[in-house]
């Protein structure tokens, strides 16, 4: 909100929605846009719906329900950015088959069992007396999962994050054609001092991250200064080639970009060794966002973001 309420405003976007639906082919909303959005337009008459918990008392009694994600005929609907890998890995199941919906979970390292496995060592407080300063460096080629969903984790839970592109341009293409465009080049970002550099993943960008020197300097100075630093997937083997992991447990996705002498912790999802953190694989990225907040402001303010997005936060 209120975007779906600017969705459920435009009648170009009312009137092709509403042909879809005529015609049976498929159509699907999340969050709060299943109440908000289709209701309106009466795209949701005799379909069972889910939607963000938030807005659930707006749907219809007996055709709501709690699931994360419901399919009914031609609808799909799901409950909020927690749920979205099953959105979306549903939405494939539908267009493509379930040995294509399988290939995207497999790719994404998507977890079934519903844990959320961290591990921890060298525990070591981060807790803060201001607003977290937080750097996320883009380039070409990084992942956008990682980048849209520490952004968003981090923003929700009021840290102050910079993105800075080490490109010449602000705008960068990141993985899938996405099109994202950074706060700042990272010159200017260098400006000042982060309590955390966090690096996101993917193979090309990480490449590009490394040439940066601006950005190889940055890292090398948080080190020195005892500050929090971290990476996701790929990206460790940055932080791994530029001495920064030497005695730290870490992993990646690959395992393959970090070398054999690493401390590599196997069947972890986020791995925390002092002031530096890492994750694997994509689907693990709100699980990283939480660690991070759980580590800057408490299990509380991270169960809080989680309940807002709708991802199961563990207790323990």
């Amino acid at each position: 909100m209120p975007g779906s309420a600017r969705l459920r405003d435009c009648e170009i976007l009312q009137k092709m929605t509403s042909k879809q639906a005529e015609e049976k082919r498929l159509y699907g909303a999340i969050c709060a846009a299943p109440a908000v959005t289709l209701l309106p337009w009466g795209l949701l008459r005799k379909k069972k719906t889910t939607c963000h918990p938030a807005f659930i008392d707006k749907l219809p009694t007996f055709w709501a329900v709690k699931s994360n994600n419901q399919v009914s005929g031609e609808l799909t609907t799901s409950r909020g950015p927690g749920t979205s890998f099953e959105f979306a890995i549903s939405l494939v199941s539908q267009l493509y088959g379930e040995t294509a919906a399988k290939e995207i979970k497999d790719s994404l390292l998507v977890n079934d069992s519903g844990s959320h496995k961290k591990e921890e060592f060298n525990e070591a407080h981060w807790s803060l007396d201001h607003t977290p300063q937080v750097l996320l460096p883009v380039a070409n080629g990084c992942e956008g999962i990682d980048i849209v969903t520490t952004i968003d984790i981090l923003r929700r839970a009021k840290a102050s994050v910079v993105v800075a592109s080490v490109e010449k341009s602000t705008q960068i293409l990141a993985s899938q054609g996405i099109i994202l465009v950074a706060d700042k080049l990272i010159n200017a970002a260098a400006e000042i001092t982060y309590d955390l550099i966090i690096l996101p993943g993917g193979v090309g960008g990480a490449e590009r991250l490394h040439k940066s020197r601006v950005l190889r300097k940055l890292l090398k100075e948080q080190q020195i200064g005892g500050r929090i630093f971290g990476a996701m997937c790929s990206s460790s083997a940055i932080l791994e080639r530029q001495g920064l992991l030497k005695d730290k447990k870490a992993t990646a996705v690959p395992e393959s970009v970090l070398s054999k002498e690493s401390n590599v912790v196997d069947g972890a999802q986020v791995v925390i060794d002092g002031k530096v953190i890492a994750n694997k694989g994509l689907a693990s990225a709100t699980d990283f966002g939480l660690a991070i907040v759980g580590k800057l402001f408490g299990h509380s303010r991270a169960r809080s973001v989680a309940e807002g997005l709708v991802f199961e936060y563990p207790r323990a």
